[in-house]
């Protein structure tokens, strides 16, 4: 049956298995806080790399887990992954982790689906399953990173009087907005591909704005794969966003 999935319903079924395999780690109780991060990250990662090239075996392939080889630059094809998005938080025990399956098509993040495991039943959010937006709140909501927020967004925050919701890794907090538990997620602290291809192709598929922070389209299968910013907000707020971002003079930089 898997054999014949299409892109969108295998980044799915792709996403939601390794969240499992990664639950099934946690849970089995042999490893704690960095072991278990390092454990969840490999054993995931050959899961999703053993099945791309099973099931897709002429497209490139990109994994934060991986040696990058540069193989993948000659295909208009590239599927995108991050096995454990938020490794600190998955070996803590929290929620906010993730896994990303992403599909980029001549650089465009056209395939995605983020699995939020750890959350009560684990959810999927995906580019072939995109509802209505939650209403907006009377306040903006700007998720930043609850261990280092950046100075960046602490500003556009000042700005606009959002109010900041602290959560861990990337997924986490573009699905926050999708879920609309925030509605916006600036980041400008230094990311790669895997970080943001899978969480941009599902905001986009929902309807929200996805850009760099100087409104700049996102591409993907670049040979420098740093993606040092990222806006993920409602497209009624994305032209303040990228106002007081200017204003702000806020530039992407190294973490």
């Amino acid at each position: 049956m898997s054999a014949v999935m299409d892109d969108a319903a295998l980044a799915a079924h792709l996403a939601e298995s390794a969240g499992r395999i990664l639950l099934l780690v946690r849970d089995s109780g042999l490893f704690a806080g960095k072991a278990l991060g390092k454990a969840g990250d490999q054993v995931a990662n050959q899961f999703l790399i053993h099945a791309l090239r099973e099931q897709r075996p002429d497209d490139g392939l990109l994994s934060e887990e991986s040696q990058d080889t540069p193989d993948r630059l000659g295909k208009r094809r590239v599927w995108i992954i991050d096995p454990l998005d938020g490794t600190r938080e998955y070996g803590e025990g929290r929620s906010d982790w993730a896994v990303h399956v992403a599909l980029a098509i001549d650089g465009l993040p056209v395939i995605g689906a983020v699995a939020l495991p750890g959350l009560d039943g684990g959810i999927l959010l995906a580019t072939d399953r995109a509802g209505p937006l939650p209403d907006a709140a009377a306040r903006p909501r700007l998720a930043v990173s609850r261990t280092r927020p950046a100075a960046e967004a602490l500003a556009v925050a000042e700005k606009l009087g959002a109010e900041l919701v602290p959560m861990g890794s990337a997924g986490a907090k573009a699905m926050a907005v999708v879920r609309g538990e925030v509605d916006i997620y600036l980041h400008s602290g230094g990311q790669y591909e895997w970080d943001s291809a899978a969480p941009a192709a599902v905001a986009l598929a929902h309807g929200l704005h996805a850009s760099r922070i100087d409104g700049a389209p996102l591409v993907y299968n670049q040979r420098d794969v740093a993606m040092p910013d990222l806006l993920i907000c409602r497209k009624d707020m994305a032209d303040g966003l990228l106002a007081a971002c200017r204003n702000s003079h806020i530039g992407g930089k190294d973490a």
